[in-house]
């Protein structure tokens, strides 16, 4: 028997790899399927399941595409209703593969559909599960995102949770690993532990949701208790993974047409896309396309996207660094964005050697914010960090207004006076005034180096 966790971390995803003599189940896979192919192939072994944890909220699966190259079944637990041709298991139904076993273990609560899968080796024994989004390192799957039913409340949904946590996976022997299908980052918990794999019996000590002594009624506070509004593309990631989509290659063969910057220009014009610039922040700083957004390649790429882009049906132009148009594609239809239309051939010095309008950005470094705040007093600064970053310490006369929420703070910045923005360490507040300046709000000034930098400075800060 063989399990590999393929982990990613921009969206803290963990799908699954499990080998035994000669055959391959897939276990929430990613959009991008040819590494299962390819690895199964290697082996001489053949994918014979591809078991999905639930409809998932936050990336796009591979299941769809997978089971149409392999024609291996997709499974789902109980109340699944795909509108594509699925094996819907019973709860504890057991699947052979090879010489070991997975049991179907129905745990609704964070979806009424959520499944744990156990594996169970030759022998017989319980190795692990495959917990989805129902226990997480540190964690439970919030019980916010079906509400399918306006007699069914998050708080009905918590209450079904802690049932299948006490009932199916807590009376499972210590020594079980848990696999969750997120870690830290993820927006489908509120508080995961930076480790991707544990044993159940360090979770039952380390975890709140599986405190032996607790209630069902102190659960559902505690689990419900500080839950923000989930993204906007959740839903319809939902609807893709329940309803199908196009093929990866299809999305990749229409995202990476190279286009001059007149193309570029034109497609633009009549399609009314999005000019994404995925490249460094620096290098966006210094110049861009005019209105293009913000949000690199080298940061939590995808989850921003679906956060501050939301519709997955918004066409996308790319401007990308040299080589990594592709990736950029593939990542965007991680999490449902399969309208990307082309990306800027040349890149950005292309755009400029064919003498088109340019805009760049102000930027100034932490000690020079110091100086600022020492000359002037009090000047206009926003925190576009999470608030839980901001509670622990900012910025004494700082505003909090968080990326997440952005377009819920617009009539918060000045339109005149001059105004900065901070984040951690400058990716996010690069995105937050992208967006600002798409919206013609151009009088702000980013803080290169964020609050990492600020703390170096003599600014005062809250403790």
């Amino acid at each position: 028997m063989y399990v590999e966790q393929i982990y990613t971390g921009c969206l803290a995803q963990g799908a699954y790899y499990i080998e035994s003599n000669g055959e391959v189940a897939i276990i929430d896979p990613l959009r991008e399927v040819n590494p299962y192919i390819e690895k199964a192939a290697n082996n001489n072994a053949s994918i014979k399941y591809i078991f999905e944890t639930h409809f998932h909220a936050d990336f796009v699966s591979g299941h769809v595409t997978l089971s149409k190259e392999t024609g291996a079944p997709i499974v789902y637990g109980p109340l699944a209703a795909p509108s594509f041709n699925a094996l819907i298991a019973e709860d504890g139904q057991t699947f052979q593969l090879g010489d070991v076993t997975i049991t179907a273990l129905h745990t609704p609560g964070h979806t009424m559909e959520s499944t744990t899968y156990l594996l169970k080796d030759k022998e017989g024994k319980d190795y692990a599960i495959f917990s989805g989004d129902t226990l997480f390192l540190g964690d439970v799957g919030r019980p916010d995102l079906a509400q399918k039913a306006a007699d069914m409340t998050q708080e009905d949904l918590a209450g079904i949770l802690y049932d299948s946590l006490r009932n199916k996976i807590m009376p499972l022997n210590d020594e079980v690993i848990v696999y969750p299908a997120h870690g830290a980052g993820s927006a489908c918990g509120k508080n995961m532990m930076k480790e991707t794999v544990d044993t159940l019996g360090n979770q039952k000590r380390m975890n709140y949701a599986l405190r032996e002594d607790m209630t069902k009624e102190e659960f559902i506070q505690e689990v419900t208790d500080g839950l923000l509004p989930p993204p906007s593309y959740f839903p319809l990631n939902v609807k893709m993974n329940k309803e199908g989509y196009d093929d990866i290659d299809t999305v990749i063969e229409r995202g990476t047409r190279a286009l001059s910057p007149s193309e570029f220009e034109a497609v633009a014009n009549d399609s009314g896309a999005i000019v994404l610039d995925v490249r460094h922040q620096k290098e966006y700083i210094a110049g861009h396309v005019p209105r293009s957004i913000f949000i690199g390649l080298d940061g939590g790429f995808a989850p921003w996207v679906g956060a501050l882009i939301a519709d997955v049906k918004q066409p996308i132009l790319l401007v990308a660094p040299e080589g990594r148009e592709e990736e950029a594609v593939t990542r965007l239809s991680r999490v449902g964005f399969d309208q990307t239309l082309g990306y800027l051939k040349g890149g950005y010095g292309a755009w400029k050697e064919a003498q088109k309008e340019t805009d760049s950005m102000s930027s100034i470094s932490a000690g020079e914010l110091e100086n600022i705040l020492t000359s002037n007093g009090e000047v206009p600064v926003f925190d576009v960090r999470k608030e839980s970053e901001y509670g622990i310490s900012h910025i004494t006369t700082a505003k909090l207004t968080p990326l997440d929420f952005l377009n819920d703070h617009l009539t918060e910045f000045p339109r005149e006076d001059t105004f900065y923005v901070h984040c951690a360490g400058g990716y996010r507040s690069v995105i937050a005034a992208s967006i600002l300046k798409s919206r013609g709000i151009h009088n702000l000034v980013d803080i290169a180096g964020g609050f990492k930098d600020i703390k170096e400075t003599s600014i005062p800060l809250t403790s």
